[in-house]
């Protein structure tokens, strides 16, 4: 099934499957992107991540493949006077030349023959000091019934991480955590958890 189709199936079932407020990952790492400006948020799904950092005063880029998922983002957005451009777009089409000061991701669907294509992406859009900071369900999540994908090959391991993302200094674990993330994301979980400071 295409991602846009998988996507709006889920989004388009519920009003906010992860709910309204940002991954407490992301929010974690606000004061190191205090000093930035322009923010791309990957897979962005209905907005959560794209709205809290847009009242934070970042100027945000949205990219997402549901329609559904990013027409509800702008409905908080104009609610919520907040400027928020979106892109209705499979990442695997994703050849931006702009460069951000951050870009985030959390749960990103990618297989694994595609990952790395992603990850150079994101690497050369990055500003000299920019931070890409996502978090991601580690292969170890199917032990967990939380959420994210039941397909093996749609999950990490910190082994995806070894050859990208060379001209960075990476943070990169793997934790258990607790996810209060709607009803998408709810119990403990494994995720990997990234932090990646372009030099």
């Amino acid at each position: 099934m295409e991602q846009k189709h998988f996507w709006n199936d889920k989004f388009g079932k519920v009003d906010y499957l992860y709910g309204l407020d940002p991954n407490a990952f992301i929010k974690s790492k606000l004061e190191l992107m205090k000093s930035k400006k322009e923010v791309l948020c990957l897979g962005e799904g209905e907005g959560r991540n794209a709205i809290f950092l847009a009242k934070e005063g970042f100027e945000v880029t949205a990219i997402d493949a549901s329609d559904i998922g990013l027409d509800k983002l702008k409905y908080r957005a104009n609610d919520e006077c907040l400027n928020i451009h979106c892109i209705n777009m499979d990442l695997n089409n994703w050849n931006d030349e702009k460069k951000y000061d951050v870009i985030i991701a959390t749960y990103l669907h990618m297989f694994e023959e595609d990952r790395n294509s992603l990850f150079n992406k994101i690497e050369n859009n990055l500003n000299k000091g920019g931070y890409f900071i996502a978090e991601f369900f580690s292969k170890e999540q199917l032990n967990y019934k939380s959420g994210g994908p039941k397909a093996l090959d749609l999950l990490y391991d910190l082994s995806d991480f070894e050859n990208v993302f060379t001209s960075c200094k990476k943070d990169i674990t793997k934790e258990i955590v607790h996810l209060d993330e709607g009803i998408g994301h709810q119990g403990e979980a494994s995720v990997i958890r990234v932090v990646v400071n372009k030099q």
